[in-house]
């Protein structure tokens, strides 16, 4: 008899995760080396003040920055740069967060740039408060909108940067005009390499989710300038024994394994043959597509997005001919062993910013192949071919 896996034990079944590194699946898949460097760093303990200030000082040596520090995941990034923002190293108001009562609390957001996630920069107790209108922001609505209460600049950075939009460097520019700070929420902003580097260079705080990258779901990294580093280290949960301020990070927790983890992984990003990489993407897109050819009502196109994927796949249903909309085969794929998740029409908070693209109708699937296991390409093409036949 096979011994049971941890999660037959539990009574639950694996996904095939055709949509890519999202929360709701656990986040990302780490790579033998990660895990290896990870298990290794299990069979120690280390001081882990220490071991955050290195990893660090790694990191930024990495990205090209002055300072770093890992978190526990980009979302916890972010909130903890508001609280350096309006906290600084003061012990006295580190300790009253999130009552910011007297504090510079007012965090700057451009309103086209208001999204789901710019609640993380209120958690710590900011006030957001936007600048510019639904259809245009200017220098000028930056400018005004900064007064005595000002703490920073949020800015998020994303591939739907359109002209109408402040542009990153117009913000960092009339930030230390006024000496206010800029946070990026830059989660998947990683590749090109190049892009990767400037993204973490420009802003003063910049956020990014180290589960893109292969690091674990619950890790993340801040980057930027020293100074504010510090700050941001003075909320951290290693603060809250060390420096006497009860910070407020102390719930946003890491193990050594985890930092480890993030060190390993980006290591690994950055000496990686990314076109092989890519290539190998291509690779699982055309083997889905070979088992879906030729099948009546069915279409497939490829699709070019500016992530660090580079591409999905489009596969545009015909309910008549196949008698199922795409909402319906996504469901079948779920309920199916192992289950398969894939982008269909459905809950629009679930769905990232190039799903929300695709999915223009009810006869849409898009299917992201870069958090695929070796051979599951063939098992979502069969199961695919199996439904749509």
């Amino acid at each position: 008899m096979s011994k049971k896996t941890i999660y037959e034990t539990l009574g639950i079944k694996h996904v095939i995760n055709a949509r890519g590194n999202q929360t709701l699946l656990g986040g990302s898949l780490l790579p033998e080396k990660v895990q290896i460097d990870m298990e290794e760093a299990s069979l120690h303990f280390v001081e882990m003040q220490e071991l955050l200030n290195k990893s660090g000082d790694y990191i930024a040596n990495i990205l090209g920055t002055e300072s770093a520090y890992i978190t526990s995941g980009c979302a916890a990034a972010i909130t903890l740069s508001t609280a350096a923002c309006m906290a600084g190293t003061d012990e006295n108001k580190i300790g009253k967060l999130p009552d910011t009562t007297n504090m510079k609390n007012e965090i700057l957001i451009q309103n086209l740039q208001r999204y789901r996630f710019d609640r993380c920069f209120t958690l710590a107790g900011g006030k957001l408060v936007e600048f510019g209108n639904s259809y245009k922001t200017t220098k000028e609505d930056l400018q005004n909108s900064i007064g005595d209460k000002t703490a920073a600049i949020a800015y998020v950075l994303n591939t739907d940067i359109t002209g109408n939009m402040l542009s990153l460097n117009d913000c960092v520019k009339i930030g230390r005009k006024h000496n206010i700070p800029v946070i990026t929420d830059s989660a998947s902003q990683i590749y090109p390499l190049d892009y990767f580097k400037n993204n973490a260079q420009t802003p003063d705080l910049a956020c990014f989710g180290a589960k893109y990258f292969g690091a674990p779901h619950s890790s993340g990294i801040v980057a930027g300038k020293k100074d504010l580093i510090e700050a941001v280290k003075s909320q951290g949960f290693i603060a809250y024994h060390h420096d006497g301020g009860l910070a407020y990070g102390r719930a946003m927790k890491l193990d050594r394994q985890e930092i480890v983890g993030v060190v390993s992984a980006l290591t690994a990003w950055f000496s990686l043959n990314h076109e092989d990489r890519l290539l190998s993407y291509d690779k699982k897109i055309e083997t889905i597509q070979s088992y879906i050819n030729g099948i009546n009502g069915v279409k497939s196109e490829v699709l070019q997005v500016k992530r660090f994927y580079g591409s999905t796949l489009k596969v545009n249903i015909e309910p008549k001919i196949i008698g199922k909309t795409a909402k319906q085969i996504a469901k079948e794929l779920d309920e199916g062993n192992p289950r398969i998740w894939v982008y269909a029409e459905s809950d629009p908070k679930n769905l990232s910013i190039d799903a929300k693209k695709l999915l223009t109708d009810a006869e849409t699937i898009a299917i992201n192949v870069h958090t695929l296991n070796e051979s599951e390409e063939e098992i979502l093409g069969e199961r695919l071919k199996q439904i749509l036949s």
